[in-house]
């Protein structure tokens, strides 16, 4: 990605909630880096004011960055015109679904229907909502397009997530024919880096904490679900081309089909690169897990690929990549 990418954002004031999460925060970080002082803005939504003074230090004193201290499921504390609004705020970690499922479903339904309707009231041009592979639920072993749609029990609180999601998506298509915004939907894979937050609790970031604190990495099942992974940084310029190019009223899968592999698999990719092992610590039968019950989860990028998009990053090199981060960071 360039400069030359992102001359269609000239001028423009971009709205990104979900601002201090792994993604969001390299979305954050990539704009930035490609914007030239006054070319667009950029106001960065999030509930994390400490983490966000760490993440965005370097752009305290930039005219075209501005941190928006604040829930999504209230009201924006202002009134300016954005004319692009990118939604990914949403608890992804597993034991934010676990403890406190309602609040998921609300920044996910309640969040998105007050940024639709703000943006639509407000002269928005394109609303881009991020939601997630989850959606698919559980299938049949076939790869997933974006016209798939597998199972999902409704009555467990882990369905939270990929309920609200769905809910969210629907509620995007409905403000697209009640109101005529537009309106694309991205649903990102597996996606890894090194932001992930202190408490994200994801399997591939305590793979990370194992090796950096000089351990193994420890398994708590066999590993063998499998999925579609992606570096954050690919994953953010896949959503860049989604805002720009993608068709309205669309969702696009964004994965790296070449980096379909299972949970064990991840492991032993990360700690082969940190010179570990991986061991594994199975629960007694009948304890319970905070992780997603889908077996498989692999996606067609076929729709995202005829954009122009294809990831840069392998598996290993972007593995290597985030350990230096991590080490070079301190964490």
């Amino acid at each position: 990605m360039n400069e030359s990418d992102l001359i269609p954002l000239s001028g423009c004031r971009l709205l990104i909630t979900g601002a201090t999460g792994l993604i969001g925060s390299a979305l954050v970080e990539t704009l930035m880096r490609y914007a030239c002082e006054g070319e667009y803005s950029v106001y960065a939504v999030g509930r994390n004011a400490s983490r966000a003074k760490r993440l965005f230090s370097e752009y305290g004193k930039a005219a075209n960055f501005h941190f928006l201290h604040c829930d999504i499921t209230e009201d924006l504390p202002l009134e300016t015109e954005f004319h692009y609004i990118l939604h990914l705020a949403g608890g992804a970690s597993p034991n934010v679904m676990t403890r406190t499922p309602v609040d998921v479903m609300k920044a996910n339904i309640t969040g998105t229907d007050k940024l639709l309707n703000y943006g639509r009231t407000h002269g928005m041009r394109r609303f881009l909502f991020v939601s997630s592979g989850e959606i698919y639920g559980e299938g049949d072993g076939r790869v997933f397009t974006e016209s798939d749609s597998g199972y999902v029990d409704s009555m467990q609180p882990r369905s939270c997530y990929p309920s609200s999601k769905r809910a969210a998506e629907t509620l995007c298509a409905s403000y697209a024919a009640q109101y005529g915004v537009d309106v694309v939907v991205a649903r990102p894979c597996h996606v890894y880096g090194s932001g992930f937050t202190e408490n994200d609790n994801r399997a591939y970031a305590q793979f990370f904490r194992n090796v950096l604190a000089g351990e193994d990495i420890v398994l708590k099942s066999d590993g063998s679900q499998y999925r579609s992974w992606l570096y954050v940084e690919d994953c953010v310029r896949a959503l860049l081309c989604i805002l720009l190019k993608g068709k309205s009223g669309e969702a696009y899968n964004v994965a790296d089909e070449n980096a379909c592999l299972t949970i064990r698999e991840l492991a032993e990719t990360i700690a082969r690169a940190a010179g570990r092992k991986v061991v594994f610590d199975l629960p007694a039968s009948g304890e319970s897990s905070q992780a997603t019950k889908i077996t498989k989860a692999v996606f067609s990028t076929d729709k995202l690929r005829h954009l122009g998009w294809q990831p840069q990053y392998g598996i290993s090199d972007a593995v290597l990549r985030i350990l230096a981060q991590l080490s070079s960071a301190g964490n």
